[in-house]
């Protein structure tokens, strides 16, 4: 099943993860597209150090399929927001990417469950 890939699981891959590797080149070889948010796309740009970095992220992210906010995904987020920002520490960012999992129907590949947990309508998997 095609799923959303979160920053964690973006990070793992640019930093030579083995296991990251291995589970996106699965995922590819039966015929599925790499998905992430663009919010999860400009999280590993901002944790570059500098322009060399941003090129072969920037490189690194071409392998993957970018979507883009929508109203539906930034209502979707807006209610998350005001339900879990405070009982549970949400964050714009994470909203964002569970409100694109959601509208989009797909899985959320993180290794940071804790973040998602609460939000019962996203299905969480950690893929390694």
């Amino acid at each position: 099943m095609t799923g959303l890939l979160d920053s964690t699981i973006l990070v793992d891959f640019a930093r030579g993860s083995t296991e990251a590797a291995q589970f996106l080149d699965q995922e590819s070889s039966k015929g599925r597209p790499l998905l992430t948010s663009v919010i999860s796309a400009m999280e590993l740009l901002v944790g570059c150090r500098n322009q060399p970095e941003v090129s072969r992220v920037r490189k690194t992210l071409g392998r993957f399929t970018l979507l883009q906010l929508t109203p539906a995904i930034s209502q979707q987020a807006y209610d998350l927001i005001a339900e879990f920002s405070k009982s549970h520490g949400l964050i714009i960012p994470d909203a964002l990417i569970a409100a694109t999992a959601i509208v989009e129907k797909l899985p959320l590949y993180t290794h940071n469950d804790r973040h998602f947990e609460m939000i019962r309508d996203l299905e969480v998997k950690r893929p390694y």
